[in-house]
């Protein structure tokens, strides 16, 4: 069931990359993130069946490589994972992101394919004659597209949860609590940041973030087109 139910997720996505209509793209991914969001309720083990979070380490090179992993940690942290931002070389970030493996694979899924239309919906922007700070736009812009996403997803997540009822939900607080000492045991000192936001574009990319789709595999090796 949980193979059929990711082949569903996957042809939803493919109409939603072959349509042009922003409504009928709008439809696709809302279908598309509550069968993802419903495939990881439907990953949970069997009652008494201990598991062990895992973890993989997520490169994303420059440009806009803060932008990027901020997209990349907010989508992990949607589906349940612990993202967290470990820096990297040559303009490049890091993210090293902990959680069980079902919901590893949907964050790995899911943030490829944003990667993908963040990159594309970026390329056509352009922004309103009166904006002289263009790059601050840009950045705004990328923002707002991460945050409308991240909203999406959540709300998705919440609503497969609620619908599986108490059980379900002591044992995603169990899995949480798990998570957090992997993380723990990894990085003692945790110090938390939240990024600044200045340009006038951000509400432009929540309007991007709303069309999104949920895309394709892949997260730890292809980034899809350079934003620039």
């Amino acid at each position: 069931m949980r193979e059929r139910t990711l082949e569903r997720v996957r042809k939803l996505l493919a109409k939603a990359e072959r349509t042009d209509n922003e409504h009928e793209r709008a439809t696709f991914m809302a279908a598309a993130s509550a069968l993802m969001a419903r495939h990881g309720i439907d990953s949970l083990p069997p009652a008494g069946v201990r598991q062990v979070p895992g973890d993989r380490v997520v490169t994303l090179p420059a440009p806009w490589a803060r932008e990027k992993a901020r997209l990349v940690s907010l989508v992990a942290q949607a589906v349940r994972c612990r993202p967290l931002l470990i820096g990297g070389g040559d303009g490049g970030q890091r993210v090293h992101v902990f959680g069980f493996a079902a919901d590893l694979d949907r964050a790995d899924l899911l943030a490829t394919s944003l990667l993908l239309q963040m990159a594309s919906g970026l390329a056509r922007v352009r922004p309103p004659r009166d904006v002289t700070a263009v790059r601050a736009y840009r950045r705004s812009w990328l923002l707002g597209f991460t945050d409308e996403v991240y909203r999406l997803l959540r709300a998705a997540e919440s609503r497969a949860a609620g619908s599986a009822g108490t059980g379900s939900e002591l044992v995603l607080a169990d899995r949480r609590a798990e998570v957090e000492r992997a993380v723990a045991a990894c990085y003692p000192d945790i110090r938390m940041s939240v990024p600044t936001t200045s340009g006038t574009g951000y509400r432009d990319g929540m309007a991007a973030g709303r069309r999104a789709d949920l895309g394709r595999t892949g997260m730890a090796t292809a980034t899809g087109r350079e934003l620039t």
